[in-house]
């Protein structure tokens, strides 16, 4: 089947015009962008759609969301992370869900994602006691069924926990850290045999889905095991997908367990390259950010989660000013609450322009664009097929009703779309050169039954849950003590939005 577009207002992010707005006809075949250009001549396809008063984008990238944390949405508030952790992530684990609730959870980030033009999604899924086969095959079904272009991982954390915390075994009492040391940590073989099976077995799935490799972080998982999870990744062309200094906490973290920062401690372990990709990279030293610049590796900035668990601000112009591929990400969708990527520019837009009163270095719309679709398809590896609308690149694109009060008045369309538009203007969205949403509405699944067993679901599995946020609870005055400390040295840079924090004696507890 052939669709031709035919003068559409177009942002191809491509090489010869950026985000330069043009008018200009698309013609898809198969799966495939077959051309583009001002005029195409006489249309010669199946479908034809009048592009006029519409506008053609590259499909957004989410660069790093967790699917897993969609039944927590809406759930928690006033956390830090290390915080946030022992409920949405408990260290004594809970009852994992069942397969259809996996399915389930996957599925309602799919819908609202692709409803709000994201069309390719970097999922790093973690399971309560360790994923199985069967319950990644669930998350890459969902993905399947909603037409989505996906990479998803299978999460792993491989030291003990309380190794990965500074002052843990210092502050912890001898029955918590009892109860933290019985638990058992993965091993490494098993591991990577399971990354070899995922990869044969979902690679190249309907032309769309991949399986991703992504060791959690340097402070969770072993050197063998970061070494040996780097190389299997190059041999099977994915990103090495892992999170680094999120927060202060983590910044402390980096000298107190090796001497040096994490991003050092990276670097020197070899494990900063191109087709490395650092989740949130708040509390880097400018030494870190010249290192990951000459790496040309890769960071995904998570800046609305950020927010919410009080992380600190990126300094993003630095990055981008030191040759780092900047993409942009929701995280979970309990620390954002939602995986709408046009809320995520709209944050990363505003964010920055009071990080300096120098307006030189505010981060304009049109870098905000090329985060969110290029530079967000390189950080996955997938900047050939996708992030871009270029002849014989896949067909992934959102078309925008410019007839919209988002776009009313119009001027200048990079501005409306990162600062006026919230996803109401999407009228189609196209992956892989199907539309999988048209009219606004999910083409290839029923939204309204799928959410109503999900909520059945949710209310069968929410007790449970209830259960272990209550056990994990017992940790929360010690952990905030940890916190407390942390955030209160001096790590030589501050990455707040004011000065040290000023404590106030008290700590919310989850409800």
């Amino acid at each position: 089947m052939s669709i031709l577009i035919r003068q559409a207002s177009i942002i191809a992010m491509d090489k010869q015009h950026g985000s330069t707005p043009f008018v200009g006809d698309i013609l898809v075949e198969a799966d495939r962008i077959r051309a583009i250009g001002p005029d195409l001549g006489p249309p010669v396809a199946d479908t034809v759609i009048d592009g006029r008063d519409r506008l053609v984008m590259p499909g957004l990238v989410n660069g790093h969301l967790h699917s897993g944390e969609a039944l927590f949405k809406g759930r928690y508030d006033n956390m830090p992370l290390e915080l946030w952790m022992l409920y949405c992530y408990p260290i004594l684990g809970g009852q994992p869900p069942g397969d259809r609730l996996i399915y389930l959870r996957s599925m309602v980030v799919a819908m609202e994602s692709l409803k709000n033009g994201v069309t390719t999604v970097v999922d790093d899924v973690y399971e309560l006691g360790g994923q199985s086969m069967d319950q990644l095959a669930q998350v890459f079904q969902a993905y399947d069924d909603a037409g989505m272009r996906a990479n998803v991982s299978g999460h792993i954390m491989d030291r003990p926990f309380l190794d990965t915390i500074p002052f843990a075994h210092e502050m912890l009492p001898a029955d918590l850290r009892a109860k933290a040391g019985a638990l058992a940590t993965p091993g490494m073989g098993d591991y990577l045999d399971f990354c070899r099976s995922a990869a044969a077995r979902f690679n190249d799935r309907s032309g769309r889905l991949r399986f991703m490799i992504a060791p959690s972080a340097p402070q969770r998982c072993t050197e063998p095991l970061m070494l040996a999870a780097d190389a299997l990744a190059r041999s099977i062309g994915s990103p090495f997908h892992t999170h680094i200094l999120e927060t202060k906490t983590q910044a402390v973290t980096g000298p107190e367990f090796h001497g040096k920062t994490l991003i050092r401690y990276m670097h020197d372990l070899g494990l900063l390259h191109s087709g490395t990709t650092i989740a949130h990279s708040i509390w880097v030293t400018d030494d870190d950010i010249a290192l990951m610049g000459d790496a040309g590796c890769s960071i995904v900035h998570n800046v609305i989660s950020n927010q919410k668990l009080g992380a600190g601000i990126a300094p993003m112009r630095k990055l981008l000013d030191a040759g780092v591929n900047v993409a942009l990400g929701s995280d979970g969708i309990c620390s954002n609450d939602t995986p709408r990527m046009f809320d995520v520019m709209h944050a990363a837009g505003l964010l920055h322009s009071v990080s300096s009163p120098d307006y030189d270095t505010w981060v304009a719309a049109s870098e905000v664009l090329e985060c969110a679709t290029i530079k967000g398809a390189k950080s996955a590896l997938l900047g050939h097929e996708t992030g871009s609308l270029e002849a014989g690149k896949k067909a992934d694109l959102v078309i925008l009703d410019l007839n919209t009060a988002p776009f009313t008045p119009l001027n200048d369309l990079r501005n409306h779309l990162v600062y006026c538009e919230n996803g109401s203007s999407i009228e189609s969205v196209m992956v892989n050169g199907e539309i999988v949403v048209e009219d606004g509405k999910l083409v290839r699944v029923n939204e309204g039954e799928l959410l109503a067993e999900l909520r059945e679901a949710w209310a069968a599995y929410r007790p449970a849950h209830a259960a272990t946020e209550a056990e994990n609870a017992v940790f929360h005055p010690y952990f905030a003590a940890i916190h407390k400390r942390c955030t209160s040295m001096d790590v030589g840079i501050n990455r707040y939005g004011s000065d040290m924090p000023a404590w106030k004696g008290h700590n919310r507890r989850a409800s």
